[in-house]
């Protein structure tokens, strides 16, 4: 059973970021149709709030509910609560960390699907793309701490994050410049 239920985790974890990695994708395309004529400008975000709509309500949302429940029986019927606090489950406590940071982010996804869907784009497209790696890094991190566990190095795990930032960084940037070469 307990290796079902962890299949089970796995796959909302999949479906789960799924929907973190393209709520954010909608979000930069019904801010940039903001640049559209009127007519082409409504029919575009009309069309991008369904799809946010049934992204967030059907997908995301139930597969971050799964998820959570799901891993939380894990976390216990696996014995993992036991050594939580033990130096041979630092490397869970850590994922832990990382996972409530992700529900943050999810939420902070939650308000802006709600701005946005009210007609209130607050943020540029490139603030939204750079809001949109951060489910990269969530994602990294928890994967190396859940298959590397105790056997992975605090320092070479720091230097690998800040080299997976200074990358994710430099490729929004290149984009921007790129796209900005091709409008001219």
């Amino acid at each position: 059973m307990y290796l079902y239920l962890k299949a089970i985790h796995i796959i909302f974890v999949v479906t789960w970021f799924a929907g973190l990695f393209y709520m954010p994708r909608l979000f930069i395309y019904s801010t940039e149709a903001g640049d559209k004529p009127e007519e082409i400008k409504n029919a575009l975000r009309a069309q991008f709030a369904i799809m946010m709509k049934r992204l967030w309500y059907g997908i995301t949302w139930p597969s971050a509910i799964i998820t959570l429940i799901v891993g939380t029986t894990v976390l216990f019927k696996g014995g993992w609560d036991a050594v939580l606090l033990e130096p041979a489950g630092r490397w869970l406590l850590i994922k832990l960390i990382f996972v409530v940071g992700l529900c943050f982010y999810h939420f902070s996804l939650h308000r802006i699907f709600k701005q946005e869907i009210k007609g209130i784009f607050k943020y540029s497209s490139q603030q939204l793309r750079i809001w949109n790696e951060l489910a990269t890094i969530f994602l990294i991190v928890i994967v190396m701490l859940a298959v590397v566990k105790e056997t992975m190095s605090f320092a070479w795990g720091l230097a690998g994050l800040a080299l997976l930032i200074i990358f994710l960084m430099s490729a929004i940037r290149i984009y921007k410049l790129t796209r900005k070469r091709n409008q001219k």
